[in-house]
């Protein structure tokens, strides 16, 4: 009998530790407050700092998808994308720009945020010899943002990073150039050097199109082509690299021309008598 009313207390005793547990457990849930964006955006940023990009992640997409209206989104909304762009997620990062771009186009964040876009494609922009579809896309974005903000300090960069690309791309079209020369066959050659002198006339590479398309034209027998290609060469390059050639080549050039011309007098001339 003893035994039996030690037992009930016993249990009795456990049920009301448990519950004592849970009603501290529950009232302690209940005490916790619950964080304002400004305060979760403050932590997330810390956290950014601290370069805890995965939890600074997770923190400012919970501003983003629940506080559509508060006045921290924006900035919530930039560094959502700035984590992704320090884990080199950069189709990521540059999507979430973008949503800033779009959704928040008066933030103070909208010119980095542009910047930042560029940046994304640079990064991700191959070796000349691959596609070249993120380097196009790179000066697209670069070119935007100088029209812009033409007075941003991160002009400078923007241009010496937006000359980068077009010299990748100029690169491309006149080693396929050369490509064709090696090979002998000169129309395609004198096309791809064509596609350098029309789109890269200003970079390391225009100088050598130019010389090289007129020797194209002369080697397909295109003299009074090639005769205006390397005058205009000479003319625009009068200390080029090239300019001896260029003027031993046209010399010659304007020998064949004369005795063409030469030839042709003459067989109008046996044709009339």
């Amino acid at each position: 009998m003893q035994f039996h009313n030690w037992k009930k207390l016993l249990i009795s005793s456990s049920f009301i530790m448990i519950l004592s547990i849970v009603l501290v457990s529950c009232s302690s849930t209940k005490q916790k407050p619950v964080m304002t964006p400004e305060a979760r955006l403050k932590h997330a940023i810390k956290l950014f700092n601290k370069k805890h990009y995965l939890d600074a992640k997770t923190e400012l997409t919970i501003i983003v998808l629940n506080y559509p209206g508060s006045g921290v989104v924006d900035k919530a909304q930039y560094y959502l994308a700035e984590s992704h762009y320090k884990l080199k997620e950069y189709i990521l990062g540059a999507a979430e720009y973008e949503k800033l771009l779009r959704n928040y186009p008066e933030s103070q964040y909208a010119d980095d945020a542009r910047y930042k876009i560029g940046l994304c494609y640079y990064k991700l922009s191959p070796h000349y010899g691959l596609d070249q579809e993120y380097t196009y896309k790179a000066i697209n974005e670069f070119q935007q943002f100088l029209e812009e903000y033409p007075k941003s300090p991160l002009k400078k960069d923007v241009q010496e990073k937006l000359t980068e690309c077009r010299d990748k791309l100029a690169k491309k079209d006149y080693k396929n150039a050369e490509l064709y020369r090696k090979m002998n066959e000169w129309r395609a050659a004198e096309i791809y050097y064509g596609f350098v002198i029309q789109n890269y006339y200003d970079t390391p590479f225009g100088e050598k199109a130019l010389y090289w398309k007129g020797e194209a034209e002369y080697h397909q027998d295109k003299f009074k082509e090639a005769r205006n290609t390397l005058a205009e060469y000479l003319r625009k390059f009068p200390d080029g690299s090239y300019h001896s050639k260029a003027k031993k080549r046209l010399r010659n050039i304007r020998k064949i021309l004369d005795q063409i011309e030469t030839n042709q007098t003459a067989q109008k001339s046996k044709k009339s008598e």
